[in-house]
């Protein structure tokens, strides 16, 4: 003899439906969002050292001693010039952002040499008789990896059109282009 249950199944109108799903609450979800905008953000890189210095020599706008400031945030790999000893001109002046900076560096990497270039127009305002500031420049042409070491293109002088290591062109309210060489290789190379 067999038994047999019937189940009757009911169908509900639609409605809300009641969620199961556990809320967090919000200063953990922003904690995780962060954490995974960090995962997911490029690392910055060390520089060492993060300054050097080294001599250069820029005709009228003088010659001596450049701090050369590197930094490396992981999408883009700066170097900042500043000097006191080398000045604009008197009767000179530059407008904020008017002067194109161009630095050649000598790159080495697993023994093989050759050159890269730092190329930017940020500057402070800047009139006769002021230190240059320039930059930050960003690596414009070549590659660098982790590891390469880069320093002073030394150069004979005089600096000219063809022959620079550095060129400063000027172009408001003053019109100039200052070639310069490097006198001297850097205190100690950067290394990316």
């Amino acid at each position: 003899m067999s038994i047999t249950s019937a189940r009757s199944w009911t169908v509900r109108s639609a409605g809300p439906r009641p969620s199961y799903r556990r809320h967090l609450p919000p200063a953990l979800l922003a904690a995780c969002g962060l954490a995974g905008a960090l995962a997911l953000a490029p690392t910055a890189q060390a520089v060492t050292p993060l300054t050097a210095t080294a001599t250069y020599d820029c005709g009228a706008w003088g010659s001596g001693l450049a701090t050369l400031t590197a930094a490396d945030s992981g999408t883009s790999k700066t170097i900042k010039i500043t000097s006191t000893a080398i000045t604009m001109p008197p009767g000179t002046s530059a407008d904020p952002n008017s002067i194109t900076t161009t630095l050649k560096l000598t790159k080495t990497s697993g023994g093989v040499t050759s050159q890269v270039q730092f190329s930017g127009k940020t500057n402070p305002g800047m009139s006769g008789g002021s230190p240059i500031t320039l930059g930050p420049l960003k690596l414009t042409s070549g590659t660098l990896a982790a590891g390469d070491s880069t320093n002073s293109v030394v150069l004979p002088a005089p600096p000219s059109a063809t022959n620079w290591s550095l060129q400063i062109v000027a172009s408001s309210p003053t019109s100039a282009t200052v070639p310069c060489v490097a006198t001297s290789n850097q205190s100690v190379p950067f290394v990316w």
